[in-house]
């Protein structure tokens, strides 16, 4: 009896590690990689960092030495909405750190991402996160290395070096995982 027990409790851990690796993709560059330079147009959000709705700059440039959370998201669901809110918390407590975030929308139709961008924003009320459209809207910038099946791309770097990355799959972010996105964000400013 005992061995049916460790045998079925060995399965439920292999099936549940299954689930969550399945859950979780590499994208993005990766811890001790420098983050590149790349071009995006700024949609909405954040309307404190000096930068015009509908102007074409590097933004990863802009934002220079400090802490940032960047994200890459090729949609924006209920759980990504937590996520920023929770983000945005965090942003307002370690402004004196100047920890900042910006989201990079990105899928095929440019006009259709800008357009999604602002509803989020004003449906979720961000105030201190930039939505921004890379120049190549598809999949990012080719520095970027956003895999094709990265639903979410999360890396938090300082002084152009990543800290910390988690990428996930359609329906892979938790409310687990949210906490441990916003935890990495933390730790930038530690």
């Amino acid at each position: 009896m005992r061995a049916r027990i460790a045998t079925g409790l060995v399965a439920a851990f292999v099936i549940g590690m299954a689930m969550t690796a399945s859950a979780e993709v590499t994208s993005g560059p990766q811890v001790g990689e420098k983050v590149g330079a790349f071009t995006v147009t700024k949609v909405t959000g954040n309307p404190d960092d000096g930068v015009d709705e509908g102007k074409t700059l590097c933004y990863r440039c802009k934002m220079g030495n400090r802490p940032v959370v960047m994200v890459f998201a090729r949609s924006a669901d209920e759980k990504f909405a937590k996520f920023l809110k929770n983000l945005e918390g965090e942003l307002e407590e370690h402004a004196d750190e100047k920890l900042t975030a910006f989201v990079n929308m990105i899928g095929t139709d440019e006009e259709s991402l800008k357009k999604a961008a602002a509803d989020f924003v004003a449906k979720h009320d961000i105030k201190r996160i930039a939505f921004v459209v890379p120049t190549n809207a598809e999949n990012g910038p080719d520095n970027m290395k956003i895999a094709p099946d990265a639903d979410v791309t999360v890396v938090c770097y300082k002084g152009g070096e990543v800290k910390a990355n988690h990428a996930f799959a359609k329906g892979g972010l938790s409310d687990e995982k949210i906490d441990a996105l916003v935890e990495a964000s933390c730790n930038l400013v530690d």
